[in-house]
């Protein structure tokens, strides 16, 4: 399978094994890692610049790292700074990349910009976070699913809270397509746009299922993961109140915890608000997997870097 070339926009542009693939190789390089062995220079002599539209810790700190583990050279650039802040079009702008940098890491607000950029430049673009999707973190807990559990296939992954949420729609469609059983647990107002769903009805893998329910739990019951994310995301700022009270019920807490599988694992791709939509004593809990799985973030995705670029 070659990737070399490709947009890492979402997972639903690769196929299961191609996913298979990426997380092989993110397997190898995490235990050189942990080895201390020498790292593949697989970005030697390339330059990859890392635009931001939108503040970040852990997706910043981990491309950049990754780049200079791969032997690149990672430049960080404000969406503001730019002349993008000043009304040149996305599409000028990614047609410029092309004539300086080997690829483009882009955290931005919407994803239609990131398709933009990516169709108007010669090199590839990997989705670092936008309002539909976070491809990255999806498959970095996927992968962490396994590390823990061996294996995808049969298991409930359960979501719990916003599930028309990037992290939630992106995990959805990671682990169906990766033969997972998963179920968001939304209030109505708050659950994936039905085209959405039977898009990932379409791209799940042979014997894996799709649930939405409003009982949150009903979701849990005999849930192998249950993953929350926090109920404000970036750009929601103005519904704060009205989120928080609609969401309220699908808070992560130890309640909750106890109708889940008994060796079931807890998830969250921080930044958590504490007391909002998990508690401190799930989150830092023995069950807790959210330190790994921040930490899989820059396997993975110098395991995407260096297979697309």
């Amino acid at each position: 399978m070659e990737l070399k070339g490709r947009d890492f926009l979402r997972t639903g542009d690769f196929s299961t094994e191609e996913l298979g693939l990426i997380l092989k190789k993110a397997s190898q390089m995490k235990l050189a890692h942990k080895k201390r062995e020498p790292v593949e220079q697989s970005l030697a002599g390339k330059s990859i610049a890392m635009l931001f539209q939108k503040p970040s810790t852990r997706t910043r700190l981990s491309f950049d790292v990754g780049i200079n583990q791969l032997g690149g050279h990672p430049i960080y650039l404000n969406w503001g700074d730019l002349q993008l802040g000043r009304g040149e079009t996305i599409n000028d702008t990614g047609k410029i990349f092309g004539c300086y940098v080997d690829g483009i890491v882009a955290r931005v607000y919407r994803h239609a910009d990131l398709e933009t950029l990516a169709l108007s430049s010669p090199v590839p673009v990997i989705n670092a976070l936008s309002d539909e999707f976070h491809p990255c973190q999806a498959l970095s807990d996927c992968f962490t699913i396994i590390e823990k559990k061996g294996a995808l296939s049969g298991l409930k992954i359960a979501f719990v809270g916003d599930g028309s949420c990037n992290v939630s729609q992106s995990l959805a469609e990671a682990v169906l397509q990766l033969g997972g059983n998963m179920v968001i647990a939304s209030p109505k107002r708050y659950c994936p746009k039905e085209e959405f769903l039977s898009e990932l009805r379409r791209l799940a893998k042979e014997g894996a299922a799709l649930q939405v329910t409003d009982d949150p739990v009903e979701a849990v019951k005999d849930a192998d993961v249950i993953y929350t994310d926090v109920w404000v995301s970036m750009g929601t700022e103005s519904e704060a109140e009205q989120r928080v009270r609609d969401l309220r019920p699908y808070q992560v807490n130890k309640d909750l915890l106890a109708i889940s599988a008994p060796d079931s694992i807890v998830m969250h791709c921080l930044p958590a608000h504490r007391g909002g939509e998990i508690t401190s004593d799930v989150i830092d809990g023995p069950r807790s997997v959210v330190w790994e799985q921040a930490e899989n973030r820059l396997h993975v995705q110098k395991s995407i870097m260096s297979l697309v670029l």
